[in-house]
């Protein structure tokens, strides 16, 4: 079969489309033929050896946690899941990048009828992620709360999960994202130069938390802004989360299958729009990974492992 692999820390240069050993599952265990893996830019952090010292590759290292796709094979005490079953979840193993990936029942959920594939291998990483920053501010009705990178892959559902809570809602982004803000109950902010004073004019002049999905000094902004450091939370700047006692939660906090099947319902229903920029087969894994780090994508970039398109 064919995976994703990197066999030293790098650029997209790295990255590799190799042969490899079909994996068998072991007790507890199917194996999924993929149907769509999301990437995501924390892939990008570890590939080039940024966070060695938080999450160090193996090497040779393969790539991946989201994935959808259909069971083909299933170990021994296998509970819930047959073959031909349609799935979605997740694995630690950096592993779904490829055809086919060995998964534990427990981390799968049932597609739900009519879930386009690419939206449902996209679900995991960043739906997971968005869902954690908005439980750890916990915004409400009365809240005014700003969403850093608000139309990227995790603020996108981010700024969606905070207006379900009723909370006001103000995303940062370029301009040509400010309409799907707005069609989403989103109040649009550019980012850059006088970034606080457009959001102050936004809210009102009150802002009660701060989700931050893009780093590179929202932070800082936040508490100039007045808010509380126990209602920041940030997925990119741990530094700054620690200096002033902000949250860090992310992925990790809500990295289970009730999560996922939850978010999987909204989506299958429409009360969660996941935006797709663009979908690659595995072989462009480069060029899928060029364009997510120019960091200007609206919305979840996937990868078609058999080389399929459309929602069916």
């Amino acid at each position: 079969m064919k995976a994703v692999r990197f066999h030293e820390y790098g650029g997209v240069d790295v990255l590799r489309v190799e042969e490899v050993e079909r994996p068998v599952p072991g007790p507890g265990q199917v194996l999924v033929e993929v149907r769509a893996a999301g990437i995501q830019p924390g892939e990008t952090h570890i590939r080039v050896g940024a966070l060695h010292g938080r999450w160090p590759a193996t090497f040779p290292s393969g790539q991946g946690s989201d994935l959808a796709g259909v069971v083909v094979e299933a170990g021994p005490e296998v509970r819930g899941f047959a073959v031909g079953d349609e799935v979605l979840g997740f694995t630690h193993n950096r592993a779904s990048q490829a055809e086919f990936v060995v998964v534990d029942d427990v981390n799968l959920v049932a597609r739900p009828k009519g879930l386009p594939w690419e939206v449902a291998g996209a679900l995991y990483v960043a739906g997971t992620t968005a869902y954690a920053c908005v439980f750890a501010v916990d915004p409400g009705p009365a809240d005014t709360i700003v969403v850093s990178g608000a139309a990227g892959g995790v603020g996108a559902f981010a700024v969606q999960l905070a207006r379900r809570r009723g909370a006001t809602v103000i995303g940062l982004a370029s301009e040509r994202n400010h309409a799907w803000l707005e069609k989403h109950g989103v109040v649009p902010v550019t980012y850059g130069e006088g970034v606080a004073e457009r959001i102050r004019q936004a809210a009102g002049g009150h802002v009660d938390a701060f989700i931050d999905t893009f780093g590179e000094g929202y932070v800082d902004l936040a508490v100039e802004l007045g808010v509380r450091p126990d209602r920041i939370n940030t997925i990119r700047d741990w530094q700054a989360a620690a200096r002033i006692g902000a949250r860090t939660h992310g992925e990790g906090s809500a990295a289970c299958a009730v999560v996922i099947g939850e978010l999987a319902r909204l989506a299958a229903r429409g009360e969660l729009e996941v935006p797709i920029a663009r979908t690659y087969p595995l072989d462009q894994v480069r060029d899928a990974f060029r364009e997510l780090e120019r960091r200007h994508t609206h919305g979840k970039i996937v990868l078609r492992p058999q080389g399929l398109s459309g929602g069916s």
